[in-house]
Order: C-alpha cells, then structure tokens, then sequence
C-alpha cells in the first residue's frame, strides 16, 4: 500500500491540522465518562485504532482487510459506548487507497452500511447522546460515502498517467531501437560491400603498381569512385534518420492530457518551417518534459500550448492554472528543469519559468543556428 508519510491525505481542503482535530476530538468524548472503567476502555480502543491504522499502511494482500476489518470494530464499539462517530473518517479514507477492484468496493458498502447501523442503534440506545451532534454525524455518513470514491478516482487517475507516461517512454525507446538497427542494415548493406571491394581493389593495386603502372591507376580511379559514392550513401542515410517531429509530439501531449482529464489549448503551427532536425528534436523532448510536469505537479485543470516562429527564433509557451513554482524551479528537484535547460544550451535554447497563479514555462531557441547548419 502506501507508505506511512501518507498516512494523512494530501488534499488541499482536508489538511494534517484538520485530521490532528479529530485525533485528538475522541478525548473529549471519552473523559465525559464519569467512569474511570469507561476511560480506560476509551483510550485502550483508540490506541488499538491508530496501531491497526498504522499496520494496515504497512501490510499487504489479505492482512490489509484483517487491520481494516479491526477499524470497523472499534468504530462500532466507539459509537456505542462514547457516541464518537468520526473515527469512520479514518478508516473511509484508507479505504479509499485500495487498489483492488473488488476489495475495495466489498469493504467499502460494509463499512458504509455497518456505520449507518451503528449510528441507528446508537440513537435508539442513548438518544442524549447522539440528538446534539446529528448535524455534525450526518456530514460524518457524507464523507464516508464520499471520501473514498473521490481517493479511488484520484488514485486510478494517476495511475492511468503513470501507465501512460511508460507507455510513451517504451515506444520510445522502441523508436530508438528500431531506427539504430535499421541504421546498421543500412551501413551494413551500404558500407559493408563496398569497403569489401575498396579492400580487395587495394591490394590488387599495391601488387601492380611494380607490374603494370597503367591497371594499377585504372584500380585506384575505381577506388576513388567507390569511395565517393559510399559517402553519398552515408550522407543520404544521414539525412534520413528519423527526427523527433513536434507534430508527434502534440498528438501523443494530447493524449497525456486527455488521459489526465485537463481541458487543453494548442495555439499556433507546430510545423515550424526550416528547422533543422536537431533543434526540432530538442524542441520536441522539451515539450513532452514541460507537460508531463504539467500533469504530474501542477494540479491545474487546464493546460495551453503555444507555438510560435518569429524571425529570429522559435518559442513554445506552455501554461497551466496549476498551483504555481517559484525561484524558477530550483526548489523543487526532480522536475526536469535541468535536463530541459542542458538540453536547450546544447542548441543555444533557454528556457524561462514563471511562476504565480499557474506557471508559465517559455522554451526559446534562436533560428540563426539554421544559418551555422548550412554554412557547414
């Protein structure tokens, strides 16, 4: 399951403050017992709550459902005994981090129906007790019926990103395979026979430059014509290896996004003309790195993508209503700033990060490289 920092919800609207409330609340209602029995079973309960609590965060397979099936008790006997209802809360959220279909929906309807009859029961046994706070129990039954549907989405969410995002970095690397071993067909075929010949015409040359001067000139003009023509071949195979497009690269952006239910913008051309393969290649990594942050650390809803080819460079501006990043990045490691800048410097690129209401990330790279390129 889940480690034990995760023990309380990372939920913007249920903070640690709000949950340290209710680890503390059940004091309040277990010293109003008058009976210093009634306390001691109160507190002894509530320890076996938070240590079943705490395994079930560490357990695996079937002893998950044992810890949990421990919660459900000392919530009955809670109920009951002290009218303190809201300890559900807890065991509804962890419910909610069950990644097993069937599991969590078994666990999740017996939970909800035997806190509904403990409180029923509850009213009729000691109905002074539970009268003054129904207002307060009846949101505690909505946020058991809530709580862990809202986890399980979020959960399944992410988890359709992640298989996503290895799904890309797969094809990928596939990508990435097939074109080296097509390249080594290539040269294989290409280079393989020709240097063959080059070889074998070298040798015939070396034995007749003694014999007969003329053969042996006729030799090495076949060589200089079989060298120059596996250049081209090589020059040819060069400029036909496949480059990361940015028009590939939006529809697979797409489909992350899509897959992570933002609404999106794609503003602009991505087919910027007369960019070398390089730039556009680093362009495209980029890309994908700035979106994929998107998805994973904003926490936007939406997501604009801008493409523009002005005179002297190409910008790409990517813009989430997410919660923002500030100091331009740096303090928040593994964000793949660093490797989107190393990338951007390789090709005289910067990339410039905004940050406030959502971020803001400006990916510039000047088009005079196209002239350095040619040149050569």
């Amino acid at each position: 399951m889940q480690s034990w920092y995760s023990i309380f919800p990372k939920n913007p609207w249920l903070s640690i403050y709000a949950w340290a409330v209710f680890c503390f609340l059940p004091f309040f209602f277990i010293f109003r017992s008058s009976s210093p029995i009634e306390i001691s079973i109160g507190i002894s309960l509530l320890f076996l709550f938070f240590l079943s609590y705490r395994f079930s965060f560490k357990s695996k397979s079937g002893l998950v459902y044992m810890w949990i099936s421990f919660e459900i008790v000392i919530n009955v006997v809670m109920t009951l005994l002290f009218g303190y209802v809201y300890l559900s809360i807890f065991t509804a959220f962890f419910i909610g981090n069950i990644r097993n279909q069937v599991g969590f929906f078994i666990i999740y309807g017996l939970h909800i129906a035997i806190t509904i009859i403990a409180i029923v029961a509850g009213f009729f046994i000691e109905l002074e007790l539970f009268l003054p706070q129904v207002h307060f129990i009846l949101i505690s039954v909505i946020g058991i019926v809530l709580l862990p549907f809202n986890l399980y989405n979020r959960n399944k969410r992410e988890n359709l990103v992640g298989q996503l995002e290895h799904a890309n970095e797969r094809i990928s690397e596939l990508i990435i395979v097939e074109e080296r071993e097509r390249i080594s067909r290539d040269l294989h075929d290409t280079l393989g026979q020709k240097l063959s010949l080059i070889g074998l015409k070298s040798d015939l040359a070396g034995k007749l430059v003694s014999r007969d001067p003329r053969a042996a000139e006729r030799e090495l003009q076949d060589i200089r014509q079989t060298a120059s023509t596996a250049l081209k071949e090589v020059r040819e195979l060069v400029a036909g290896m496949r480059a990361t497009k940015l028009e590939d690269e939006v529809i697979r952006i797409k489909q992350m996004l899509k897959a992570a239910e933002m609404e999106y913008t794609i503003k602009g051309n991505p087919s910027f003309t007369n960019i070398p393969a390089i730039v556009e290649s680093v362009l495209s990594m980029c890309l994908k790195e700035a979106v994929t942050n998107v998805v994973k650390h904003s926490f936007g809803k939406t997501c604009c993508v801008s493409f523009e080819q002005l005179p002297n460079e190409f910008v790409i501006n990517v813009i989430d209503d997410g919660i923002g990043i500030t100091r331009g990045g740096e303090t928040s490691p593994g964000n793949g700033l660093t490797g989107m800048r190393e990338r951007l410097e390789f090709v005289n690129g910067s990339l410039r990060v905004e940050g406030g209401e959502g971020t803001k990330l400006s990916i510039r790279v000047p088009a005079v490289i196209q002239h350095i390129m040619e040149s050569d």
